[in-house]
């Protein structure tokens, strides 16, 4: 899709893989430097972007280098190599597993006069294909545009020359050549940031409020399509909340881009906010992270994390990695955390689990009642057992801590009604002229 601003053309969405005679068919190209395992599991990450877009990857180019090629990324008998591969078995888009830079995008399709993106685009296409909401389509505007700032000279002879499929290009033919204005697309970012900004204003006032009104917070994290939603969904279900309040679920990457908050009011009179969040993979853009900044304000501001694995994926140890490294990087920290192993459905071995953890399957709603034990042991500490003689005539604290407490015992007496309640510490405080031993 093509914007225009004044008389300057924007790519403001990738254009999307066509079905059929024209599919993209790819190949994948990666540099080894160190470690192989995060290598190896890095390339299969990046196919699976690759599927999510409906690309038919055909082959991989991998080399292993110290350090990269500041002019091709990779060295330049491999791009030989890669240029005789697209030739041969008849590619015509190339995806680069790390993010490119202009020169190196310009230098790569000159020479294999194939159309060259990274793996920057491809997550990025993923999410606006996704963002349903006003406040996600308008962080992946953000992302994208910002993507596209420093890249505006490579891009006008890539999108000139190349045709339409994934990435940044060009759908018509009178579209050769886009006369891309820095200033015009700094402008279209900052118009774009103030009208975040006022999103992002009611949700910090929908945090403020939380606080006042002393609800814990419980986030989900994980890494993407591990099952967050379901378990979400699952939780609503066996507390018999609202149907209408089920979030939507997919097994597909990057179903989830919005965040959605529900209040979970279990049989005690607890209750918490759960809410669910984006999913996570490794070298997620900083374009991105910068741009959902707000959303991810939701993780920062949380009292416990329940960290969502897919034990049923070979590979659970490195999301959990990668997840954890993500939650650093946009400044989580001493945040309590549950390890809920999803998935367990799928599959019969099962380690010894730390304290802090436990087997899940959230499509079959089994421990469910087991992780919400957990979560309340951890966020409802501020809780104390106090007994209260209350006179006849106070019948409406009776009824308040009826409705916002445990109640354990209750009895009427001639002098009063009495109440032994778990209830909150600022209730207790409340209400300390009543009480007895």
């Amino acid at each position: 899709m093509v914007k225009y601003i004044g008389e300057v053309t924007v790519v403001a969405r990738f254009a999307r893989p066509s079905i059929g005679g024209n599919m993209e068919r790819a190949i994948l190209v990666g540099v080894e430097k160190d470690n192989y395992d995060e290598f190896r599991y890095s390339m299969l990450e990046l196919r699976n972007l690759a599927e999510a877009c409906e690309i038919e990857v055909l082959d991989e180019l991998t080399q292993k280098l110290d350090n990269l090629n500041n002019a091709t990324y990779i060295g330049k008998g491999k791009v030989e190599e890669l240029t005789k591969q697209i030739s041969n078995i008849g590619a015509n888009l190339v995806i680069f597993d790390d993010e490119l830079s202009p020169s190196q995008i310009r230098n790569l399709e000159e020479a294999t006069d194939c159309k060259i993106i990274d793996r920057t685009i491809l997550i990025l296409d993923i999410f606006a294909r996704r963002a349903k909401t006003k406040e996600a389509k308008l962080q992946v505007e953000i992302a994208e545009l910002s993507y596209m700032l420093p890249r505006l000279v490579g891009l006008r002879a890539s999108l000139g020359r190349q045709s339409a499929g994934v990435g940044l290009s060009n759908k018509g033919a009178g579209e050769k050549k886009l006369e891309l204005d820095r200033r015009k697309i700094e402008q279209k970012i900052s118009m774009l940031n103030h009208e975040l900004e006022d999103l992002v204003s009611e949700r910090k006032n929908q945090r403020k409020q939380r606080k006042k009104n002393e609800i814990p917070v419980v986030a989900l994290v994980g890494y993407t399509n591990a099952g967050k939603s379901t378990l979400m969904n699952s939780i609503i279900s066996k507390y018999d909340l609202d149907e209408e309040k089920k979030v939507f679920e997919k097994d597909m990457l990057f179903a989830t881009l919005e965040t959605s908050v529900r209040r979970v009011e279990l049989p005690n009179n607890k209750d918490f906010l759960l809410t669910d969040t984006v999913g996570f993979v490794s070298k997620l853009p900083h374009q991105l992270v910068k741009a959902f900044r707000s959303t991810l304000e939701e993780v920062k501001e949380a009292d416990l994390l329940i960290h969502v694995v897919d034990y049923s994926n070979k590979d659970y140890a490195s999301q959990i990695e990668i997840t954890n490294n993500v939650l650093k990087e946009i400044g989580v920290q001493d945040i309590p955390m549950i390890y809920a192993y999803n998935k367990t459905d799928l599959i019969d071995i099962k380690r010894e689990l730390e304290d802090d953890s436990l087997y899940i399957s959230a499509k079959q709603g089994e421990a469910v009642e087991d992780l919400i034990d957990m979560v309340s042991k951890n966020i409802f500490k501020n809780y104390e057992v106090v007994k209260l003689l209350l006179p006849y005539e106070k019948g409406n604290i009776e009824t308040y801590l009826r409705e916002n407490a445990e109640i354990i015992n209750v009895e009427y007496r001639e002098n009063g009604i009495f109440m032994e309640v778990n209830c909150k510490i600022s209730d207790a405080n409340r209400y300390r002229e009543y009480s007895v031993e």
